[in-house]
């Protein structure tokens, strides 16, 4: 089969699938405006605003993701009983995602991100978040969430989407992958470096480079593959890890893969573009690699997309989900 038809089949194979994103949601808020000149006040910069903007972010991006690429996506979250909440349970009525995997706190507040962009240049950003753990009440109320769609659904892959936010305790861990692994699930996580090791018997593990570097408290030269090998073959080894990606920046993608006693990499250059923002990259990365890897995809045309695809939002300003379409015909022209 050529490469066209097979991409072509690849992604009309994507409107099959459902997809459980469990992880820590928010809210990704802009002001945007234009500068010319700086405050009397102080030495800052003075946005004149034209425009304001509320977008899904966190593990709902990751849904808007697989949404626009055709599959199904179940999110489930904790958001807080507060207007940031509302706000967001709205957000995802307005995309036709499903609200009913997200548990609604009277204890925390909704995750939410301000940004303040002049000029097209984000000048600052401002967190309003709890990020403690779940308390007993939260955990088991979103456990039960988890539960319904885990054992009582068609589910075809697992995403851990982990922002250090609480929602993801290490009991809510452990259980996530347990029963996706009796049910035969397989399970990808995009881990931060708070719970990094908590993650074993799992399919897919995708850090960037300082997530990386974070978790195994170690330095690792990207321009040298020899030392990104080693650390994430004794990373593998030591939690059980089938495949690990981890996203390079400018240096691309890196992709190693242990099946049967044997270990397979696959380093792949990131493809010349005009970056204006790097924020949800990650999202759409683990987004089209889970995908495939619940298709069976080989290794290295599910490493290829999810670069290509990486790359591709990176070109606009704020956080944005892959449009599928722009990403078939991209990967027709790249991956003749």
């Amino acid at each position: 089969m050529m490469m066209r038809e097979r991409l072509e089949s690849l992604f009309e194979s994507f409107k099959n699938m459902r997809v459980l994103i469990i992880g820590d949601v928010m809210i990704d808020s802009y002001i945007w405006g234009k500068v010319d000149r700086i405050s009397p006040e102080a030495p800052v910069p003075v946005v004149l605003v034209n425009k304001r903007s509320n977008m899904l972010g966190g593990a709902a991006n990751v849904a808007l993701n697989i949404k626009s690429l055709g599959a199904e996506p179940i999110l489930c979250s904790v958001v807080g009983n507060d207007s940031h909440g509302k706000a967001f349970i709205n957000l995802l009525h307005h995309d036709k995602i499903s609200s009913n995997g997200i548990y609604v706190s009277d204890d925390r507040l909704t995750t939410t991100k301000f940004r303040i962009i002049g000029n097209k240049v984000q000048l600052l950003r401002v967190d309003d978040e709890t990020d403690t753990d779940l308390n007993e009440k939260e955990e088991l109320a979103f456990l039960k969430k988890i539960d319904e769609y885990l054992t009582s659904e068609k589910v075809d892959v697992v995403i851990i989407q982990d922002y250090n936010k609480g929602v993801l305790t290490p009991s809510v861990i452990d259980y996530v992958i347990n029963t996706a692994s009796n049910e035969g699930i397989p399970v990808v996580v995009d881990p931060k470096k708070k719970n990094f090791d908590s993650y074993r018997n799992i399919d897919l593990f995708k850090p960037n480079l300082k997530e990386l570097r974070e978790g195994l408290k170690r330095d690792i030269d990207a321009d040298e593959i020899s030392s990104l090998e080693s650390a994430t073959a004794e990373w593998q080894e030591r939690q059980s890890i089938k495949s690990m990606m981890v996203t390079l920046s400018e240096n691309g993608i890196f992709l190693s893969e242990q099946n049967n006693g044997t270990t397979s990499k696959i380093h792949l250059p990131a493809h010349v573009r005009k970056i204006a923002d790097v924020s949800g990259a990650g999202d759409t990365v683990i987004s089209v690699a889970s995908l495939c890897r619940a298709l069976h995809i080989d290794s290295q045309l599910t490493t290829a997309l999810a670069n290509i695809a990486g790359g591709m939002v990176c070109e606009y300003v704020g956080v944005v989900p892959i449009v599928g379409e722009q990403l078939l015909k991209e990967a027709i022209e790249l991956l003749k």
